[in-house]
């Protein structure tokens, strides 16, 4: 499968070959025969009024190749579905290109040479218009070219011509390219005819991918007998056809991820054997010697490498890995550079720091002896003054010592009176604690009674909650007994009244004796259940103790009246309250 960017490249020579006055630009009538051309070289069904509806709203003149370009993208490339003739396709671009760029008169090559040679910077020109070739490429090519006609590679003459490129900015356009190899520059003392077949071979093998090819014995599989072919290994195929003119194919050997390839031992008078596994059938193959055979098998065991690989044909392969070390030692080169720049630049402030600490270094000397000289002489100041300075503070010494005797007496004095202050405020302290433990005791009691209060409240209104429940019980056993002697008055009155249903009202008297007699159970468990809130009433203390004669003693009096307790049960209660809060100071 041929790739966009090559079949643009030769669609780019047809589109510049076009454009005449060298504007960059092409009339719409040009456009539409080109395109016509592509279609009909392509198998691509031409649609005459796509480029006008494309361009529908550009109907100011000639167009340039950036609009042409997404038409041809849109509407013929995208297009291609099946296989065509690339040789005629490029054949066809070529036509309308090389006559108005080159004359091959006056070279060493033919018009179909030149036209190989073309296909072939078309193959290894960089993919950026206008279209050159580089150097790298361009020794690659004419390596290629030299070892194919048998002659030697001459690094010093390539050397110098490099020397001579480098004035072209070091590349060449697809017609310089042509007048180098026509011009015999680097095939001097070769004939035309080598010079020819050195461009076909090359030719074959980069545009055709004609990986490998030559004569070998083929086993047939009807017949089985051999018969010589000449072979022709592609990346995904090995062709075999009657003789080298390429005339009368013979067959194909489709290779894929599962074919394989490997050597046979002699037979059948056969010698240097390996054959060709494939999915459905088996080829065996001869060759002419050993070395023969092993370049084939390793030829087809690359190819078979790269198709499980999914890579391109090697020569695509290659070219790719070309372009990405020129542009990875591209970017290592300004990446080198870069770091170059920034290296001068650190050194030029290096020099610019060197130079500024020399001239501070140089001004600090100076300023160093200035001071030296004034240091000396302040010195000498200092000395005069500090001999001043000591006899003055002798006298000043004497003064203090006499001061300090004078002040010795009054600190002891100060001492005595501190010492008293301090016994007075331990006094004081130790009243102030005094007078903080009264306080937390009479709070303490202060609780305590608060406490007693509540409970003595808590108890009366226990004691009302329990009278109001005998009241309401007493209220209702008295109701339900006047409700049993209605019922019973009106049963009398019925009897009296129906002695004919006196079998009912015997039934119904019954069932009034077995009523009333529930009613006095009733009576009897309302009774006891008195009693029994009685007995418990009697065994509580203070409020809820049932209301008896009081003894004579004096009662003690709280903010509600007579208290429910003594003066001895209160100190009863206060000692048990003291015990406990001696146990819990002595847990804590």
């Amino acid at each position: 499968m041929w790739l966009r960017e090559e079949l643009l490249k030769s669609i780019w020579h047809a589109f510049t070959a076009l454009d005449v006055d060298q504007r960059g630009k092409v009339s719409k009538s040009q456009l539409k025969v080109l395109s016509h051309s592509l279609c009909t070289v392509m198998k691509i069904p031409h649609d005459p009024v796509a480029l006008e509806e494309h361009f529908k709203d550009d109907d100011k003149g000639p167009l340039s190749d950036q609009g042409y370009m997404p038409y041809l993208n849109r509407f013929i490339l995208d297009k291609v579905r099946e296989e065509f003739d690339v040789l005629e396709f490029n054949k066809m671009c070529w036509t309308l290109c090389y006559k108005k760029n080159i004359c091959t008169k006056h070279l060493l090559i033919s018009d179909d040479d030149a036209f190989k040679v073309w296909c072939i910077f078309n193959f290894l020109s960089e993919e950026k218009y206008p279209l050159v070739i580089i150097t790298e490429e361009i020794e690659y090519f004419l390596h290629k070219l030299l070892e194919a006609m048998g002659s030697g590679w001459s690094e010093d003459k390539f050397s110098d011509y490099k020397l001579q490129l480098s004035k072209k900015k070091n590349c060449l356009t697809a017609w310089e390219l042509i007048e180098l190899v026509g011009m015999g520059y680097f095939s001097k003392g070769l004939n035309r005819q080598t010079l020819s077949m050195g461009i076909t071979e090359v030719f074959q093998e980069l545009i055709l991918d004609v990986l490998k090819q030559g004569y070998m014995m083929k086993k047939g599989h009807k017949r089985k007998n051999w018969t010589e072919r000449w072979f022709v290994l592609r990346p995904n195929s090995v062709s075999y056809y009657v003789c080298e003119d390429l005339v009368e194919k013979k067959g194909d050997i489709i290779l894929d991820r599962s074919c394989c390839v490997e050597s046979l031992p002699d037979k059948e008078g056969k010698k240097c054997l390996f054959i060709i596994k494939c999915t459905d059938k088996s080829f065996e193959i001869s060759a002419s010697d050993k070395k023969k055979r092993q370049e084939w098998i390793q030829a087809i065991q690359t190819c078979i490498q790269l198709l499980r690989l999914g890579l391109l044909s090697p020569h695509r392969e290659s070219r790719l890995r070309r372009r990405e070390l020129r542009q990875r030692q591209q970017v290592e080169e300004e990446d080198l550079a870069v770091r170059m720049k920034q290296l001068q630049l650190a050194n030029d402030n290096k020099q610019r720091q060197l130079e500024a600490m020399r001239r501070k270094m140089e001004e600090a000397a100076a300023r160093g002896a200035i001071e030296e000289q004034r240091r000396k002489k302040t010195q000498e100041d200092l000395q005069d003054r500090y001999r001043l300075d000591l006899e003055r503070e002798k006298m000043v010494r004497q003064q203090m010592e006499e001061q300090m005797a004078q002040k010795s007496s009054e600190l002891e004095l100060y001492l005595q009176r501190v010492r008293e202050l301090e016994a007075m405020y331990h006094r004081l302290e130790e009243a102030l604690e005094d007078e903080r433990q009264a306080k937390q005791d009479e709070e303490a009691m202060r609780k305590l009674q608060a406490r007693l209060l509540e409970e003595e409240a808590a108890k009366r209104a226990e004691l009302e909650h329990i009278h109001l429940q005998q009241q309401r019980a007493l209220s209702q056993t008295e109701a339900e007994k006047q409700e049993l002697v209605a019922e019973r008055l009106a049963k009398e009155r019925d009897l009296r009244a129906a002695m004919q249903q006196l079998d009912r009202l015997e039934r119904e008297r019954q069932g009034a004796l077995e009523q009333y007699e529930e009613v006095s159970r009733k009576l009897e468990r309302a009774a006891n259940k008195t009693k029994t809130w009685k007995d418990k009433v009697a065994k509580h203390e203070g409020l809820v103790r049932l209301i008896q004669p009081g003894n004579k003693e004096p009662q003690r009096i709280t903010n509600w009246g007579p208290a429910s307790f003594t003066d001895a049960e209160l100190d009863l209660r206060k000692k048990v309250w003291q015990e406990r809060k001696n146990q819990g100071a002595q847990a804590q």
